[in-house]
């Protein structure tokens, strides 16, 4: 189905859908449909089941503004756009174009997954606008970006399936791991429908950060991905931070029990209204890891169905989905978190030896690192700076590496680093930490407006020259499989056992060998993570 035209004035594109067709804008600088419903609103007897298709309509839809973000608590260090608003009706994605005709086999396709320790954030996001992103695209004969919503805190990751036996017989059953069954429906959605737009189903690239990275690597060792994508970017993975079904049901009875609920009354809980669901999950956004240092309360759960192992493993085994990937973390991923005093990593050494000692109970047959080796790793530190590079380091480098090393058995997998801090970053402390690539990955560096005080100091020039660096880089491995330079930049080598390179994006791109040794002294090869 091809795009046609409303009048002749070009600038407001309608593409049929399966479902029906939908009206978008075309800017001049690209096409956008957003608000596109790819699923039924998983209310009432969908809240806590696979999504559904949604019912089909006939007349074009209007597609110009974003959907619904999903439940989730206020949060003012997350920009959700003007004018977002918050409902359970939220499986909604957007697609943008450019404004040009489609090559013969369609435009490459990317599938942005967004971030927020799976509790919060949106597609609207300023920061996630692509425009700046579809210009830089020309560079690789253009791209197709799909951006989607799923389901969020205890709407999209409480598994309720231990509570299915209290359910009153013929009452419709809990199904565990709503979101990730969100992020699979959007993905068949793009494989039926993103030929319409211009776009090719047989080059389909997944790309995520933090939570949004984590279901990326997670998709990668689900069966039921196999086939929906190609080629897979995570940024920032907590690849670890998936737990089973005993970690899972502790959750689900925290949550009872902060409902005033008993299992027994497990029924009633598809009668109470989102804002009070979405009250109770944000309780134990702090609760959860209070108790158990490095534990989330809300992640994708291990449940033998639609995720049936636990993803370090399948990755160590070398039996993820064989595609190329590439996937690295920031220089201070923790610095953020303990800035805003978030009890979602442990950065005080009471808190980590606390996790760690719990790890090793939880996992008696796994070889712990031996303090010697991590007071090597950590001794270029300052004695107040060693928590945060363990966090770090626990909660998302090592997790990255141990993914690299067990993908590039079956898949060419390319490892990054991103160090660059503008100084107003570096002289508050904060530096190259979680989520601050985002703004050079999508070229939006002043998305945060006229208050953002990053650049206050300078910087902003060498932040858009490394911005199109790496857009190249991140455009060229979703056409080709391979992260191309711009310009004359240094070529970026496949990770592999031997060689180790990292590809360091700072005021320059350069590829360092080996740069995790001291980290694999420390830590090893062997995976740690809660069970």
């Amino acid at each position: 189905m091809a795009i046609s035209e409303l009048s002749g004035a070009a600038q407001r594109p309608v593409v049929d859908t399966g479902s029906g067709p939908v009206r978008g804008l075309d800017d001049g600088t690209a096409r956008i449909f957003r608000g596109i419903r790819y699923a039924a609103p998983p209310t009432g007897a969908l809240r806590w089941r696979a999504p559904e298709p949604p019912e089909p309509w006939t007349e074009p839809a209007d597609a110009l503004a974003f959907g619904a973000a999903a439940p989730q608590p206020v949060n003012p260090l997350i920009d959700l756009g003007p004018g977002t608003r918050l409902d359970e009706d939220c499986l909604f994605l957007n697609v943008t174009t450019p404004t040009g005709p489609p090559p013969a086999d369609g435009w490459p396709v990317m599938v942005w997954i967004h971030g927020g320790a799976y509790s919060v954030g949106s597609t609207s996001q300023p920061v996630y606008d692509g425009h700046a992103l579809i210009r830089a695209s020309a560079a690789v004969g253009g791209i197709v970006l799909v951006t989607l919503n799923y389901r969020l805190g205890p709407l999209g990751f409480l598994d309720l399936s231990s509570l299915n036996e209290h359910l009153p017989a013929g009452a419709t059953t809990f199904q565990s791991n709503p979101a990730l069954r969100d992020v699979l429906l959007a993905l068949r959605w793009v494989q039926d429908e993103i030929t319409a737009f211009g776009g090719n189903p047989g080059s389909v690239t997944v790309f995520g950060e933090s939570a949004g990275g984590g279901l990326v690597t997670t998709l990668l060792t689900m069966p039921g991905a196999a086939g929906l994508f190609h080629r897979a970017i995570a940024e920032s993975s907590p690849a670890t931070s998936m737990y089973g079904a005993r970690r899972a049901a502790t959750v689900t009875e925290l949550f009872l029990s902060g409902l005033g609920l008993r299992p027994e009354q497990a029924g009633r809980l598809r009668d109470i209204p989102a804002d009070r669901l979405t009250a109770a999950g944000a309780s134990l956004v702090s609760a959860v890891p209070a108790r158990t240092p490095g534990v989330l309360a809300f992640a994708p759960v291990i449940d033998g169905d639609v995720l049936p192992e636990h993803p370090v493993d399948v990755f160590a085994a070398g039996r993820a989905l064989p595609v190329p990937l590439l996937i690295g973390t920031n220089k201070d991923e923790a610095s953020g978190f303990a800035r805003m005093k978030s009890p979602i990593m442990p950065v005080e050494p009471d808190t980590i030896a606390a996790m760690l000692a719990a790890v090793a109970a939880d996992q008696p047959e796994v070889l712990m690192p031996d303090e010697a080796h991590i007071q090597a790793a950590y001794r270029d530190l300052k004695q107040s700076k060693v928590g945060l590079g363990i966090a770090r380091d626990i909660g998302f480098r090592m997790p990255t590496v141990w993914v690299a090393q067990g993908q590039q058995q079956i898949a060419p997998t390319y490892l990054y680093r991103f160090d660059h801090a503008p100084l107003f970053l570096e002289l508050i402390g904060i530096g190259a930490s979680h989520a601050t690539e985002l703004p050079y990955v999508f070229g939006n560096l002043q998305s945060r407006g006229p208050k953002d005080l990053t650049f206050k100091l300078g910087g902003l020039r060498a932040a858009r020259r490394l911005s199109a660096r790496m857009q190249h880089r991140w455009l060229s491995f979703a056409a080709t499989g391979v992260p191309a330079a711009l310009g004359d930049g240094p070529s970026w080598p496949a990770y592999t056992d031997d060689r180790r390179p990292s590809m360091v994006f700072d005021r320059r791109e350069h590829v360092v060998d080996d740069l995790d040794a001291p980290l694999l002294q420390a830590w090893g090869k062997t995976v740690l993570s809660y069970r």
